[in-house]
């Protein structure tokens, strides 16, 4: 009996101009920037997106639904995308194709000894790059037949998506309910999308105070600033 994704690519045959045409992407992802460019990105390629925005989900999601493949953050709210890598790879049911995705090109090595198949750095915009990523682990038959050019667009989110991860970003800060590590490695991902460097500075302020052991209040403060200040210049646009 064939797979979901052997079904799949023998119905929907992928195109030169579609070449993920037939699958369905798994995005554990917790930013909502940063999933809606996967989400134009696998739309452009004829593929479905999923989003999970923590373990929790990702894990409730493949335990009722066998996506083609699974693109996995390294930092989520709840732990550790490369546990989840892990459970996947020593998984005895059909398994999808993953990508580990992060911001730290360090963390490759790894991502693919956790057992993933590859790799995509952050931010993820390039079409060329995101459709090359995932073809090269598709079986033979489930990639567009002939010679196909190499996509060189980019996408651009919606900008309200990355809103909402300012205001997510904001009110954590505010409340102390977002760790402080885990608060550095969200904004500096957001920041990388969006290609904000003073907020990235003051993300990874945060985080090398908070690796040195030091008191993080005035880090956490500024970056509280900045996020801020952020948010007021989008609802004044």
């Amino acid at each position: 009996m064939p797979d979901d994704l052997t079904r799949l690519t023998l119905t929907r045959r992928p195109t030169a101009a579609q070449p993920l045409m037939g699958l369905t992407i798994l995005a554990v992802e917790d930013s909502r920037f940063a999933c809606e460019a996967l989400r134009l990105l696998a739309m452009r390629s004829g593929a479905r997106l999923r989003r999970a925005d923590c373990l929790a989900s990702a894990r409730r999601h493949l335990a009722v639904y066998r996506p083609s493949v699974a693109l996995v953050d390294l930092g989520l709210p709840d732990g550790c995308g490369l546990d989840l890598i892990g459970e996947i790879a020593r998984g005895t049911v059909a398994r999808p194709i993953v990508l580990a995705v992060s911001g730290d090109a360090a963390r490759r090595g790894e991502a693919m000894q956790a057992g993933a198949q590859g790799f995509l750095e952050k931010p993820v915009a390039s079409l060329g790059a995101f459709q090359e990523a995932i073809l090269a682990h598709l079986p033979g038959e489930a990639r567009p037949a002939g010679l196909r050019a190499l996509e060189s667009g980019e996408v651009r989110p919606d900008t309200f998506a990355l809103k909402d991860d300012l205001e997510h970003a904001a009110e954590g800060l505010a409340a102390g309910t977002l760790d402080d590590g885990y608060a550095a490695q969200f904004v500096a991902s957001v920041a990388r999308a969006a290609r904000d460097a003073p907020l990235a500075e003051a993300a990874q302020r945060l985080a090398a105070t908070r690796a040195e052991g030091r008191c993080a209040d005035d880090a956490r403060g500024q970056l509280a600033r900045v996020v801020q200040e952020r948010l007021s210049e989008r609802r004044a646009i």
